[in-house]
């Protein structure tokens, strides 16, 4: 049974290895999007009432914002996030989920005994 690799053939002409990935050039599903979301258009401004010339990125966001103004609540929660930025879930991982009882505060009273030099 022969040695794997074998080393003396291992990359010769014939056997060279693949060439896998993506090919140098090509340009990445992002980049594509991208470049149509930059693409622009000639449109009426439903803010202004004027024709404009407006990417498409702000024709969708008109869109969306046509969308969250009719009632639709999913709309309305992509523009908060787009525009302040998503929630942060903050889970309790210290108690179990139960909850904490405050801690009561302590209350120093002076004693009326107490002469001026504060002893009893």
């Amino acid at each position: 049974m022969a040695e794997f690799p074998n080393k003396r053939t291992q990359f010769s002409k014939d056997n060279q290895p693949k060439k896998n990935g993506r090919p140098k050039g090509a340009r990445s599903r992002s980049t594509i999007v991208r470049e149509w979301l930059e693409c622009s258009e000639m449109i009426v401004n439903p803010l202004t009432g004027k024709n404009q010339r407006l990417q498409q990125s702000d024709i969708i966001t008109l869109a969306l914002v046509k969308k969250a103004r009719k009632g639709d609540v999913q709309a309305f929660k992509e523009l908060m996030d787009s525009g302040y930025g998503r929630t942060v879930n903050q889970i309790d991982h210290t108690t179990g989920g139960e909850k904490l009882n405050p801690i009561p505060a302590i209350h120093w009273v002076k004693d009326k005994k107490e002469d001026s030099a504060g002893t009893p």
